[in-house]
């Protein structure tokens, strides 16, 4: 039985796209690893886990454009070239300057990565069948991420740090193999021109602005640097709005937010995965660091949370036509806010068990929002302006993580700094540890609590295109 191209380009990108996101979380269970190999601080080794997501970010409207300039095949053959190398160089630093530099090539390819095999899939899928499709999507999307704690912990234990990076070699061969081979090409006839000056307001805003959040953390946010580059990266980033919506050939579209669906749609993804990103940064270092656990042991706990969002997956294609994205969103992000608020008050004897069973709580509130919200968002949006809709509904993710883990790391560093605390297993402070900790965790869900609010303000009937025929089939 021949299988239909649009499973088997549905195959491919979830292929390349599962390898990307399993770096957004599989170096943070390495942290401490890190910091004692590297010798570097946590607040240097955090900057790995940034500027990955800060690069993915600033690749991510590229691709939009490069993808209907060059074609779809080509920009995912070239981005998934451009991780693998990246993933190779990152295994082959000397030291963490050297790492964050390679993670930032590493990060580039998966930026453009990421949106371009997206598009390839919601181009495949007629729009009714778009529930389907975003239900194939969500495999990478979430279940990666919470899976790379464990495939961390299990490498961290058996093998060396290196082998991080390593395991993303033979991956990205052979996905470069299967989509030159299988992969048919396609182009928009008129991509446009590459919008250099917003590439230079976007990149330079973002960078700038999480350079100063990541400096408050040991700072304070009244400190003159901080309020210098946060207040600079807003301008740049108030000046490339301001840019974008009077240029012809924007880099990315910004009126694409006067779309009511797409807006809500990336503002709740926003606060929700501010959140979700923010938890898989904080926990392992509690997990590790305070309760003393290895790598693999830590990544066990955490791991419960992709099986959660598995288990609901399934039957959120058949579920989502008859109850539309509204309630499933808002009702996903509720039990997700719910659910990490017993993280809060984690102390050193918690039984681990009751950790898993949150984290795999969370899961299923993530996993009822994740693919009503992504059919949702495109429910209004022409095929043309798929390509550009998708990187901007990309980037707006990858922002919002590497605001999430900036902001974690910030509020973390804060809290251990007023309560005279530092990270580690030290007995004489030990308990100001743990309770810098449970507050860092009220910040998680709160975030996630904000995404509830957006939610409610989504109305089923503007989503009404995706919700015919999507279920039953």
């Amino acid at each position: 039985m021949r299988l239909e191209y649009k499973y088997v380009v549905a195959l491919i990108s979830v292929f390349g796209m599962f390898m990307n996101l399993l770096d957004l979380t599989i170096v943070n269970v390495a942290v401490p690893v890190l910091t004692e190999e590297l010798g570097a601080s946590t607040q240097e080794v955090q900057w790995v886990v940034t500027v990955y997501l800060l690069s993915v970010a600033v690749a991510i409207p590229v691709s939009g454009w490069a993808g209907d300039r060059f074609g779809t095949k080509r920009l995912f053959l070239i981005a998934l070239g451009l991780f693998t190398a990246g993933s190779i160089l990152c295994a082959a630093a000397w030291n963490i300057e050297s790492l964050i530099l390679f993670r930032a090539v590493q990060g580039v390819g998966g930026g453009l990565l990421m949106p371009v095999a997206q598009t390839m899939v919601f181009r495949a899928f007629p729009q009714p069948e778009r529930a389907r499709a975003a239900g194939i999507l969500v495999v990478p999307t979430t279940f990666a991420p919470a899976s790379g704690p464990l495939l961390g912990g299990i490498i961290l234990d058996f093998l060396s740090w290196q082998w991080i990076f390593l395991v993303n070699a033979p991956v990205g061969v052979a996905g470069i193999l299967l989509a030159a081979i299988f992969l048919r090409e396609q182009r928009e006839d008129r991509p446009g021109r590459l919008d250099l000056p917003g590439l230079a307001l976007a990149s330079g805003g973002l960078a700038i602005l999480l350079y100063g959040l990541a400096e408050a953390g040991s700072r304070g946010f009244g400190d003159a640097r901080v309020l210098g580059f946060g207040g600079g990266g807003l301008l740049l980033l108030a000046a490339f709005a301001v840019v974008e919506r009077a240029r012809a050939e924007p880099l990315i579209d910004v009126r694409l937010f006067l779309n009511r669906m797409f807006a809500l749609a990336n503002l709740t993804q926003s606060m929700a995965f501010m959140g979700f990103s923010a938890t898989l940064f904080a926990l392992p270092l509690f997990l590790q660091l305070e309760r003393g656990l290895s790598p693999l042991q830590s990544g066990l706990v955490t791991f419960p949370q992709a099986v959660g969002v598995m288990a609901v997956a399934p039957v959120l294609a058949r579920i989502y036509p008859l109850v539309g994205p509204r309630r499933l969103v808002a009702v996903g992000l509720t039990i997700a806010s719910l659910t990490t608020l017993p993280l809060v008050f984690l102390d050193l004897d918690t039984e681990l068990w009751w950790i898993r069973l949150a984290m795999f709580a969370r899961g299923m509130g993530f996993g009822l929002m994740l693919i009503p919200l992504q059919t949702a968002a495109f429910a209004t949006i022409s095929m043309a302006r798929t390509g550009r809709a998708t990187a901007v509904f990309n980037a707006t993710r990858q922002v919002a993580q590497s605001f999430g883990v900036a902001i974690i790391a910030t509020v973390l560093t804060s809290r251990l700094a007023a309560r005279g605390a530092e990270l580690g297993p030290l007995p004489i402070d030990a308990a100001a540890s743990v309770s810098a900790f449970g507050e860092t965790f009220v910040a998680t869900a709160v975030l996630i609590a904000l995404g509830v609010l957006a939610a409610l303000l989504i109305r089923d009937r503007e989503a009404a295109p995706t919700m015919r025929g999507a279920g039953g089939r």
